[in-house]
Formats: structure tokens, C-alpha cells, sequence
């Protein structure tokens, strides 16, 4: 390769990584695989190795990746957040391994394997004790400040057990989705037509970005720490001793950790990191091999990017082939069909699959996959059965082309197909395969909450042919009730009083719980304050709907045609018939005190700070992790922390539990 043939690539090379780290880190919406990135990204690395005075101060491979994102407040690292390089070779580990005992001439060189979480990496400080901020890693110097999200995590304590906590505790981990609430995340998405995420890691960071904090909250987040920023107060010699220390602090780790002082050690532990690695709650890509000993690791160093001291080792997607039976088209809670491929059952991570969902007609196109082949198929992320491709060269004629119905398989309805959207969806509202999930829904929390009205208990009143439709709901009593198997009184009672208590719910969560499609909990908040009422809403034009804020042209064209199927306007009036009379809550313009105002909650109150959150979003405020200059109040409770004192420095107001409740009346 010449000079100039170097050059030209090497611009490539770190323009299309650049974008590749924008897409990861940014947006969450990757969109080549992790191995064929590292592929990438070793050849600019062998090429600015090659080349040293082409390589350019701003190249991807001097860098961790990742900007901190406008929408939230920036923290500056105390210590640097870099990145691990990393390999697929069992032989590039091993040479990792004899050149750190190269560096060490004459020493053991015992080393730490700890499961890869295949997460977002994270930063949370701790300072006497109290959690001051959590923040992502960004660009290794600044990240995002993300606390009011990741103290949605239950795993994540506001304060340190014990009485003697260090002045400084920065701990360092990974925020995951678990896997099965990633395959409910999803499930749900697709029954609203929206896409997918690709994996766990992509449903975290999607989640963590979530500016209103109630958000975050519903989704399922936990939380690995395995490492360490700045400290003050507190030594450690070697890094295992790192997880005695969090457990006694109360902070969430690994369940597993294996120690080594040979290849062969190393090796050994990494097979039974794979073996056993299914088991755990969170996705796993990998294992992290670290240098044990702290002093060994000040001697080894850093390069510009990555500590010479650890090593991601990552393992390969298990593929297997199998044949494809057939293609049954399931219905979801929005009416959305969803092709699922019928497999002959085949091992595959850990576990026997026969069933892989299919995504859409355009997915079955684009990849020609046929009724009868023989398919490759892999658990994306190591959660979801998937097919990757076909072997076209089996073929034997015999395959059968797939085609979506033109009816809803389950009532026979007439399905309909956005001219924007790949979702097929039957538009029969009372169809019997979205009852369950519609009526589910609508007793969920953040819609109509009806407490006692689960998954468990829905299933049992569709089964015993009481509800029908979300309006039975509200034609329960208590000798209907009697019938459901092992229903005792006090049950029966619980749950009437939660569905009377919904009939008064807000406006808003009305709206929210008819699942109509694309409209979310800020759309629906939009849509109670402008309309007023539910008959307002459903009567009015396509054109009205669209010019509304945080509704627009798609939205207001989904709820003109939900409102334009006489069974939805149906259900409406029965449900006004038996009783439920939503309220309507006060605009933000009304609400002076809070509108446009920019909120800090600190410190252990009545409420969950989402609900509090919450209050103080749906009436024009905004709520943010950290204190500044642009913060209007800081709502404080019991044990505030360094928050309350930030505050007074800057003048910030500070008002107690008791004083927003009045601001809000």
C-alpha cells in the first residue's frame, strides 16, 4: 500500500468508525456487529502503526467515543472512563497475558475474570456516604449526568450502608436491561408498531436517555459495579478485594469472579465463564480479564485510550441450522400480526428453541425466507431466537412462499397497512386475541391503575367469560367475582375498590389506556389539556388532531382512525355509561408556580421521586439530576446530601415536602 493509498484509507477508516461510535453511543442503533467493528477498528490501529505520521490527534483510536448528549446536564470525570481493548482469540489473550509478565520480569501476575455485561457503562460518586451524581461515560472526560434516571434502578442505594463511608466513592459498572423484561420491552413495541430493539444493551441506553425520569422507571434496569474512579478515604491493594467492599456498602456486583496466575488457569476460567454464563439475569458478550494487584497495575499503565492492565475477551454467537416447519401469524395487544417461525427444536445458547419471531413480511422478504428451508439461527443478544439467514442451496422446490392474510386469523376482521409503517395490524378492536393484553393495559400503572387487576387475574375473568372488553371491567361485582377459583372476600373487596377508584382517574390516563396506537403518556397529556373531554377528543377532525404539539401528522392520523371503527366509539360510551367520569387536571399555564420552572429532588421523601417527577412534568416543569445556575428549586427530604449544599452556594431555592404540596394546590 502506498503513502498515499494509506492516507485515503485511513480518512475512511476513521470517518466511518466515527460514525459507528455516533450510532453506538449516541443513538443507541448500531448498525454493523460488534466483531465487524473490531474489524474496523484494528485495521485503522495496524494502519496508524504502519503510517505514524498520517495518524491524526482526532482518530477514533485516541478517543473512547461518544459525545455527552444536549438534553442533559454534563459531569466531568474526576478520573477518566476509558474504554478495554479486546479480542475474539484465544491467543491474542494469551499474548496478553505473557506480555504483562514480560512488563513484571520475575513476578507472579495474578489476574481477575469477570463476566463482560453487555451494558452501558456508567459512573456513580458517592461522597460521604451520599449518592451525588451518576453519569455516563461519554467521551471518557465528560459524560452525561443521568442521576434522576439510574435512581429509578431499586438496586442502586441513595446512601452507603454502614456508618463509616468515605469522603469519596466513585464506583464504576454497567447498566443492563435483564432479559426477560428486554423480551416483554420489546413484545410491546412491536404490538404498537414500533421498532425494535436489537438487543438489551440498546433497550439500557435507550432507557437511560429517557428525559422524563417516570420513564425510565418502567423499565427493568439493573445495575453491575466493578470498578473504580476517585477515592478518598478508602485503599484497596487489589481489585478482588474490590467486591467484599461493595457488598458491604450495599452496592450491586457480579455474582461470579475467577481468579488466575496462568495461561492455564486463565483459560480454565474462561470455558467455565461460558458455560455458566446463560444463567445470569443480564446479557453477557464476554469476560474481562484484569490485573489483580493495584500495584502492578500503576506500573503497567495506560496507553492513550485503554489501561495496559485489562483485556475484553469476547465469545462467539452460537449458530446452528435447522428446518423452518412453518409460519403462524400471532396477534398482539394493538391488533399488529406478527409472523413466528415453527422450527424443528434445536439447542442453541443454552437452551431448545422452536419458535423464532420473524419481525414482519419485509423481514421474511428481504432475507427469502421460504416455509420448508433450512434456516441459521442465533439468539440475538443471546435472548431472542432469531433467523439469520438461509441455505438456498438445499432447496428442493418444494418451499412455499409466505404471504401475511388479508383477515385477522383469530375474528377474521380486515387487517390494514400503514403507508409508512411495516406493521399489518386487524382494526377489530374486541378482537379475542388483544382482549387480554388491551384489558391488561388498561388496568396497568400509568393507565387506569386498578390495583388487583393483573396479568394472573385478567387471564381468569377472560377465561370464566366475564370481560369481554375493558368496559366489563366496570360490571364486576361481587357474586360475579365469587366464581373465579380461590377468590376470597378480601380480594373481591381490593379489587372493587380499585376499579371504583379508576372511574376518577385523569383524563390523560384515559386517553393512555385505550392503547391507541402511537400515543404515549406525553401525547396523551397534550391531548387532555387541549380537548378537555373524552367525547371532544373522539369527535374531533384529522386536521385538528395533527396541528396539536407533541401529536403531529402521524399520531393525529392514528387517533382520527381509531375513533372512526364504531366499536371503539362504542366502547367509549359504555364506559361513560358505567361511571367513568376521568377528571381533568389543571393545564400548566394554570399552575404558575411550576410551569417553566427547572427541578432538583433530593433526599428520601413520602413518594418515589418518579411519581413526584411526574407531578411536576405534567404541569409544565422540567426535572433535571444535577444542580446548576438554571435550576428554579431544590425539593429536599430527609438526608439530602451534597445536593442541598451545591444548592445554598448558588442561591438555588430549597423547599421542603410540605411547601410543594402547597405550590402544587
Amino acid at each position: 500500500m502506498t503513502e498515499a493509498e494509506a492516507g485515503a484509507r485511513m480518512a475512511n477508516l476513521r470517518r466511518d468508525i466515527t460514525e459507528h461510535n455516533r450510532r453506538y453511543y449516541e443513538e443507541a442503533a448500531p448498525t454493523i456487529s460488534d466483531r465487524d467493528y473490531d474489524h474496523l477498528y484494528r485495521e485503522l490501529v495496524e494502519l496508524e502503526k504502519s503510517f505514524p505520521h498520517l495518524a491524526s490527534d482526532d482518530s477514533p483510536t485516541r478517543r473512547v467515543g461518544g459525545t455527552p448528549l444536549k438534553q442533559f446536564g454534563t459531569v466531568t470525570h474526576r478520573v477518566p472512563m476509558l474504554s478495554l481493548d479486546n479480542t475474539y482469540s484465544i491467543d491474542e489473550l494469551l499474548e496478553f497475558y505473557a506480555r504483562i509478565s514480560r512488563l513484571l520480569p520475575g513476578e507472579k501476575v495474578p489476574v481477575v475474570i469477570e463476566p463482560k455485561v453487555d451494558g452501558v457503562a456508567v459512573s456513580l460518586l458517592y461522597e460521604n456516604g451520599a449518592l451525588s451524581y451518576a453519569a455516563t461515560r461519554g467521551d471518557g472526560n465528560t459524560g452525561d449526568d443521568i442521576t434522576q434516571n439510574v435512581l429509578t434502578i431499586r438496586s442502586v442505594p441513595r446512601r452507603l450502608k454502614g456508618s463509616h463511608a468515605p469522603a469519596i466513592f466513585e464506583v464504576r459498572g454497567e447498566v443492563y436491561m435483564d432479559k426477560n423484561g428486554f423480551t416483554k420491552l420489546n413484545a410491546d413495541r412491536a404490538e404498537q408498531g414500533l421498532a425494535q430493539f436489537a438487543n438489551p444493551r440498546n433497550a439500557a441506553a435507550g432507557s437511560l436517555k429517557q428525559l422524563d425520569p417516570a420513564m425510565a422507571a418502567r423499565r427493568p434496569l439493573g445495575i453491575i459495579l466493578y470498578g473504580t474512579g476517585a477515592l478518598d478515604g478508602v485503599t484497596l491493594e487489589r481489585h478482588s478485594d474490590l467486591f467484599a467492599l461493595l457488598e458491604k456498602f450495599g452496592l450491586p456486583h457480579t455474582e461470579r469472579y475467577w481468579t488466575a496466575d496462568s495461561p492455564d488457569t486463565l483459560i480454565a476460567a474462561i470455558r467455565e465463564l461460558d458455560r455458566v454464563r446463560l444463567r445470569f439475569a443480564y446479557q453477557t458478550d464476554g469476560a474481562v480479564v484484569k490485573v489483580d494487584s493495584v500495584a502492578q497495575r500503576e506500573r503497567l499503565g495506560f496507553t492513550s485510550k485503554a489501561p495496559r492492565w485489562a483485556i475484553a475477551f469476547k465469545y462467539e454467537a452460537e449458530r446452528v441450522q435447522t428446518t423452518l416447519h412453518d409460519i403462524l401469524v400471532q396477534v398482539g395487544r394493538t391488533g399488529v400480526l406478527t409472523p413466528v417461525a415453527v422450527l424443528e427444536p434445536v439447542f442453541v445458547s443454552g437452551s431448545t428453541v422452536s419458535r423464532a419471531t420473524l419481525h414482519n413480511e419485509e423481514e421474511i422478504a428481504r432475507k427469502d425466507i421460504r416455509i420448508g428451508d433450512t434456516v441459521v439461527i442465533e439468539k440475538a443478544g443471546e435472548v431472542i431466537p432469531a433467523v439469520v439467514s438461509v441455505l438456498t442451496n438445499g432447496r428442493t422446490g418444494a418451499e412455499k412462499p409466505f404471504r401475511m392474510p388479508e383477515k385477522c386469523p383469530e375474528c377474521g376482521s380486515r387487517v390494514i397497512k400503514d403507508a409508512e409503517q411495516v406493521a399489518v395490524r386487524c382494526v377489530n378492536v374486541q378482537c379475542p386475541a388483544q382482549m387480554r393484553r388491551r384489558i391488561e393495559h388498561f388496568a396497568s400503572r400509568g393507565a387506569m391503575e386498578i390495583d388487583g387487576l393483573g396479568e394472573k387475574m385478567v387471564t381468569q375473568l377472560v377465561n370464566a367469560g366475564l370481560v369481554h372488553d375493558v368496559s366489563d371491567v366496570y360490571q364486576l361485582d361481587a357474586t360475579r367475582l365469587a366464581r373465579i377459583e380461590r377468590m376470597g372476600e378480601k380480594s373481591i373487596r381490593n379489587l372493587l375498590n380499585g376499579i371504583e377508584q379508576s372511574k376518577t382517574r385523569p383524563l390523560w390516563r384515559l386517553i393512555f389506556a385505550l392503547g391507541i396506537l402511537h400515543v404515549g403518556e406525553t401525547s396523551s397529556r397534550e391531548l387532555a389539556n387541549h380537548f378537555g373531554s373524552i367525547d371532544a377528543l373522539m369527535n374531533a377532525s384529522g386536521d385538528e388532531l395533527q396541528r396539536i404539539p407533541d401529536v403531529g401528522e402521524v399520531v393525529g392520523a392514528s387517533i382520527h382512525q381509531f375513533f372512526q371503527e364504531p366499536r371503539n366509539r362504542q366502547l367509549i360510551q359504555r364506559l361513560e355509561a358505567f361511571g367513568v367520569k376521568p377528571t381533568v387536571e389543571p393545564t400548566a399555564q394554570k399552575q404558575s408556580g411550576i410551569a417553566g420552572t427547572t427541578w432538583v429532588i433530593t433526599g428520601t421523601l413520602s413518594e418515589p421521586r418518579d411519581h413526584i417527577a411526574e407531578l411536576i412534568i405534567a404541569r409544565g416543569g422540567k426535572v433535571t439530576g444535577s444542580i446548576s445556575k438554571k435550576t428554579t428549586y431544590l425539593l429536599a427530604g430527609a438526608e439530602a446530601g451534597s445536593k442541598l449544599e451545591k444548592a445554598r452556594k448558588l442561591g438555588v431555592k430549597i423547599i421542603s415536602e410540605e411547601e410543594f404540596r402547597a405550590l402544587l394546590e
